[in-house]
């Protein structure tokens, strides 16, 4: 399986890096450690996820304040977006 990071979740982690260096560049480091180590265990399991609000798409909580919002198509998991827990989705 292939993991793909679309152009809108690579913006998300680049704002939540952003964010959290701010007051804590470690902390910044393991967040987004953290999102690479769960996002590559969806190649393994790919339902682990629950079943997302959109229709076709998988949620995963990968921190208390973070979920990674996926789709899985052939061969491809591919992260659509990283949500803080507080944010409305879809909008």
């Amino acid at each position: 399986m292939k993991l793909l990071w679309s152009p809108l979740s690579i913006e998300d982690r680049k704002q939540i890096y952003a964010f959290i260096a701010e007051h804590d560049q470690r902390a910044a480091d393991e967040m987004d450690g953290l999102f690479n180590k769960r996002a590559s265990h969806l190649l393994s399991f790919p339902e682990m996820g629950k079943p997302g609000r959109v229709e076709g798409t998988r949620e995963l909580v990968v921190h208390k304040h973070y979920v990674l919002v996926y789709a899985c198509a052939g061969d491809t998991v591919a992260i659509l977006t990283v949500l803080h827990a507080a944010r409305q989705y879809p909008a």
